[in-house]
């Protein structure tokens, strides 16, 4: 691919006029975010209202910001021709996620391509795993395997709580590095997986598709389940410590099979723990902002607020206007185009990022997409969401 450099979109591509006005969501109706676009030059880069703060953290805090912050979930990834050459020289993911010079470099690919307002660490929800005496593996057209699943009281007895300054200090490391390298020009992510979603795999033994062996365990052994549950909720909220005191500024939970369970279901098996550790956090580390993911979350939306997190991330199954109406007003969004969108035109990708910014509304927003990039996107047209997001103005 040629090399990529942000500059101001067409307006053949945009589709809009040079100051097109967006309407607004429903629930702030007395704001009409503009779009600017510069002719025949790049884009200027907004300037931080505070300039010791990144983007995207004036805009979780519900700070003005000239346009929404912009990053994507698996930003590095497979579908970097660069990521795909250290594939080759290196195919255990595990060693390229526990190895520190390898971390920082896949972290970086996109930043130094991209210059999005996040960089997130490239690494795994189940990493703490191996020092949690939990044996597994991620292995290449299969996915993570645990070698000795989940099924008794006793099984739970062995897991131990989570040490990442033992366990993992490659993640120490290289988050270090990582805001060095940044210079404070993008916020640096980190992430964690929720206590049900380590559950389901640990339980299952890797992905599952029907989820039967951690809701026999749920349904059939709650107090089992629960035992599991409360240490993975302890270990996540000392990783999230982890993470920022060495360098995070941002954490993401991942709670990716939560949603497979009933509303009351969630309420008992999930909702408590993600609140318990928002709340863990929160006492050490009350300004460090927490986002929450967990796909097809459209039934359970208006429960999500409950877990005390500064974000909610939606999927694409959800109307963003619909979204932020059921959140209400006081959690800041994310997301939320579908990841397949990126496999269509420049004009139909650029429809799509209007969209959901008018639909967002001004401040409180990290434009990012519904669930991480897919295998095989092209990588221009990765190039092109970033480029027209850069060039948003409220």
């Amino acid at each position: 691919m040629s090399c990529i450099h942000i500059s101001a979109p067409s307006f053949s591509a945009i589709s809009v006029s040079a100051k097109a006005t967006l309407n607004s969501s429903p629930s702030r109706s007395n704001f009409k975010p503009r779009i600017y676009c510069s002719v025949g030059g790049t884009v200027a880069e907004p300037k931080a209202i505070n300039a010791t703060e990144p983007l995207l953290l004036d805009a979780v805090r519900g700070k003005e910001v000239e346009r929404p912050p912009v990053w994507l979930m698996r930003q590095a990834g497979r579908y970097m021709k660069s990521y795909q050459i250290i594939c080759e020289k290196y195919p255990s993911f595990r060693e390229r996620s526990e190895n520190v010079d390898l971390v920082v470099e896949i972290s970086l690919q996109p930043w130094k391509v991209f210059r999005p307002d996040g960089v997130i660490l490239f690494s795994d929800i189940l990493t703490p795993l191996s020092g949690m005496n939990i044996p597994f593996d991620i292995i290449k057209g299969k996915g993570p395997v645990i070698f000795d699943p989940m099924q008794t009281a006793a099984d739970v007895e062995k897991v131990r709580e989570f040490n990442p300054e033992e366990s993992v200090p490659y993640v120490g490391e290289a988050l270090n590095i990582l805001r060095k390298e940044v210079h404070g020009e993008a916020a640096v992510l980190g992430f964690v997986g929720a206590p049900f979603t380590l559950a389901s795999y640990v339980v299952e033994g890797g992905s599952s598709k029907n989820f039967t062996k951690i809701k026999k365990l749920a349904f059939s052994q709650p107090k089992v389940l629960h035992a599991l549950l409360q240490k993975f909720a302890t270990s996540m909220a000392k990783y999230i410590r982890y993470q920022a005191d060495n360098g995070a500024q941002v954490v993401q939970i991942f709670d990716s099979w939560a949603t497979e369970l009933s509303p009351v279901d969630f309420e008992e098996f999930s909702l408590p723990y993600l609140k318990q550790i928002v709340d863990s956090v929160k006492q050490t580390h009350p300004d460090l902002p927490l986002i929450l993911y967990a796909s097809g979350s459209g039934g359970l939306l208006e429960r999500l607020p409950a877990t005390g997190v500064d974000v909610v991330s939606l999927d694409w199954t959800v109307d963003m206007a619909d979204g932020r109406r059921r959140l209400g007003p006081d959690v800041a969004v994310q997301g939320n185009v579908d990841p397949g969108v990126l496999f269509g035109s420049k004009e139909f990708i650029t429809n799509r990022i209007n969209d959901t910014v008018r639909k967002a509304g001004r401040g409180k927003h990290i434009l990012n997409l519904g669930h991480g990039i897919k295998v095989g996107t092209p990588e221009e047209n990765v190039a092109h969401f970033f480029e027209v997001a850069k060039g948003l103005r409220y």
